[in-house]
């Protein structure tokens, strides 16, 4: 039996799509036939994300993600996924705000990259996600995982490729190789992986293009969904 899975969606819905496409075919690969995923979908419009974010007002902001998970438990999900890295900020507002649990990405993560015995990682996300500590402070304490995080240049580079390109779909040579060079300094810092923790990354950078370890937080975080509902 299916858990009905709560997704937080819209920012961007880029990557919620991702993450809806991912979720139903781990649940087909999972359960066979022609089985799908049960879910709701509360999706918001990135604009006023976006516009919150960049000035700062995260008290509006969790009030938009608070009604959006009790508009969801009211709907009928039995638990909520988060489909943002950034917006993880908020994620105790948000876990406590409802009855039903929430599948924190940066634990579906944590687990990852502990089987894999990786003791420090190379983070790439929006400036919010690199440089405070609501996703690198959880690694650490949970899973004695260390953060190495790229210089105040490349982070700007990394923040204006996602905000600029990737939540609008577009997908450049020049930008994958710019992440390429900044995914090169992290190893050589001392890296042993890097994790993808904006839920855009992945549609620039992937396996096929690198061959240094990656953790993809969307893959990892709707795999954990899919294995949370089938429990």
């Amino acid at each position: 039996m299916q858990k009905t899975i709560g997704l937080i969606g819209g920012m961007s819905w880029e990557s919620s799509a991702l993450y809806y496409k991912i979720i139903n075919q781990e649940v087909k690969q999972k359960l066979g036939g022609v089985h799908s995923c049960k879910s709701l979908m509360y999706s918001v419009d990135f604009a006023d994300i976006a516009t919150l974010q960049h000035n700062g007002e995260w008290d509006k902001l969790s009030e938009i993600m608070i009604n959006a998970a009790r508009a969801l438990e009211s709907g009928g999900a039995e638990f909520i996924v988060l489909c943002t890295n950034t917006m993880h900020k908020l994620a105790d507002d948000i876990s406590g705000s409802v009855s039903i649990p929430m599948v924190h990405i940066a634990d579906a993560t944590g687990e990852a990259i502990k089987a894999e015995n990786v003791k420090r990682v190379g983070l790439l996300g929006t400036k919010f996600t690199m440089e405070q500590d609501f996703l690198k402070q959880r690694l650490a304490d949970r899973y004695a995982i260390e953060t190495i995080i790229p210089s105040a240049s490349d982070r700007d580079i990394v923040h204006d490729i996602i905000y600029q390109e990737l939540v609008k779909g577009i997908i450049t040579k020049r930008s994958q190789n710019a992440y390429l060079e900044i995914i090169d300094d992290l190893i050589a810092l001392g890296a042993e992986a890097i994790v993808l923790g904006c839920t855009e990354i992945g549609l620039l950078i992937s396996p096929d293009v690198t061959e240094h370890r990656l953790f993809d937080t969307t893959i990892i975080h709707a795999k954990k969904a899919v294995a949370f509902s089938l429990e």
